[in-house]
């Protein structure tokens, strides 16, 4: 059980930077940047800051839930 955790932690440590990044990185610290291109008529790092980093937040919820389904088909079929 100790090695799910490990790759469970492992897991939630990725997803957790990506969305760091896509939220603070790209909504605050590129946003300047950014806001040179266009994504549905509103500036990209405006985008990103209001609206993109809870739809990315969502889709790391589903990948987190997929990658989770793995594991634990892993782990079940070595405890059978």
């Amino acid at each position: 059980m100790n090695k799910y955790w490990q790759e469970n932690l492992k897991i939630i440590s990725i997803l957790l930077t990506i969305w760091f990044i896509v939220s603070f990185g790209f909504g605050i610290l590129l946003s300047d940047f950014l806001d040179q291109f266009k994504f549905g008529g509103f500036k990209l790092g405006f985008w990103f800051a209001q609206q993109g980093s809870i739809f990315f937040f969502v889709i790391l919820i589903f990948i987190y839930v997929h990658l989770l389904n793995k594991l634990d088909d892993k782990y079940k079929k070595n405890k059978q």
